[in-house]
């Protein structure tokens, strides 16, 4: 009899602790409704902010294909995120909703410095174009007066 105790407390102590970390684990490492909520709304503020960025940056010239390409992969990533949603599973709509986050970091730095390289290269290309194109014309002028110069001596010897 005295077994048949001790392997029944042993049962109840393990039955007892497996509860106790249950409780203990869900709780610490469950994100609530609210939290996979607010990491969604807060990705998907962050990924529209992005997509003007990039926008603006395309608008002023850049080449912007990178940086889509890490928009569509953020894009996806929320995506996933508003359906683990609906379907209930806070944990992993928090955990892409995160990572969608986390994958925009410095994209608005990038994009506002792509925008500011595609600006400088504009204004050189304005120097080139027209200052060049001025110098052009100045030195055929220059050219064609020398010529004229030319042939009315030759005419005169």
């Amino acid at each position: 009899m005295p077994k048949h105790k001790t392997l029944t407390a042993i049962l109840w102590t393990i039955a007892f602790f497996t509860l106790i970390l249950a409780f203990c684990t869900s709780q610490a490492l469950c994100f609530s409704q609210a939290e996979a909520e607010s990491a969604i709304q807060s990705a998907e503020s962050r990924l529209l902010d992005c997509y003007e960025a990039v926008y603006g940056a395309e608008e002023g010239g850049a080449n912007v294909s990178s940086l889509l390409m890490v928009l569509n992969e953020a894009g996806r990533l929320l995506s996933k995120a508003k359906l683990a949603y609906s379907n209930g599973d806070f944990d992993l709509a928090h955990m892409y909703a995160l990572n969608c986050s986390e994958g925009l970091e410095g994209i608005k730095n990038q994009a506002d410095s792509l925008k500011r390289e595609a600006e400088q290269a504009r204004r050189m290309d304005f120097l080139i174009n027209y200052v060049g194109s001025a110098a052009g014309a100045v030195a055929v002028m220059v050219g064609g007066y020398a010529a004229w110069v030319f042939i009315k001596r030759h005419e005169k010897s």
